[in-house]
């Protein structure tokens, strides 16, 4: 670690470890949007192309609308079901994070976010923070960098998105701790040399970060 900078930057995915998430609400609201009962292709290990390309930006909401409709059978279905059927699965996020996230920036540690995710779902994180908590400018409020996939026009688990957020934050992997809840994601940071702590649940990050932190920063043994 270089000397000038001794804590670890810290980067941190959103769904699962900052804003609590359940992929089975969206299935089940999907599937009952459904004449025929179809399940949506869209879990946290892997999902189809309609949705990679939604959560990369190369289609627009209403493309993915449209999509939903001719491979799920979900004709009938307007705008606003579909909408609120793929945010289903957004649920709260706990002021005990956010209030360690701003800590952990008081403390002088570097913050950053990487998530893989989609303008839909960013407007309504974006207004939940702002009405429970008076966040402005959503997330960025507490966090020094955002990456969202959608803008990226990467995703996780590419190594490419990983390379584009070091680069851009000048950031040295052997400095770095990514905080994710994703094993697949959280096998491409290795491959890249950067140190993990993955939030398998029960999992926590105000239970499990402090004690991840505190043995990063430990010296090594002589």
């Amino acid at each position: 670690m270089s000397p000038d900078h001794r804590l670890p930057n810290l980067l941190f995915d959103f769904g699962g470890v900052i804003i609590n998430i359940d992929y089975d609400r969206t299935l089940a609201a999907m599937r009952a949007l459904s004449r025929v009962g179809s399940t949506i292709e869209f879990t946290q290990a892997a999902q189809s192309t309609l949705f990679d390309e939604l959560e990369t930006g190369r289609i627009s909401p209403a493309a993915f609308r449209q999509g939903l409709r001719t491979h799920y059978d979900l004709s009938h279905a307007t705008d606003a079901e579909l909408d609120a059927a793929w945010n289903a699965m957004l649920l709260d996020v706990p002021l005990e994070r956010l209030e360690y996230l701003r800590e952990l920036r008081r403390q002088g540690y570097r913050t950053a976010l990487l998530s893989n995710t989609n303008s839909i779902h960013i407007q309504v994180i974006d207004e939940m923070l702002r009405r429970e908590y008076g966040l402005a400018n959503g997330i960025a409020e507490v966090i020094d960098r955002v990456f969202y996939s959608q803008q990226v026009g990467l995703r996780k688990p590419g190594r490419e998105i990983f390379e584009h957020v070091l680069r851009e934050l000048d950031w040295r992997p052997e400095e770095t701790l990514f905080v994710e809840d994703s094993i697949q994601h959280i096998r491409t940071a290795e491959a890249l040399g950067i140190h993990t702590l993955f939030l398998a649940p029960p999992l926590t990050l105000t239970e499990a970060l402090p004690a991840a932190l505190r043995a990063f920063e430990a010296p090594a043994n002589p």
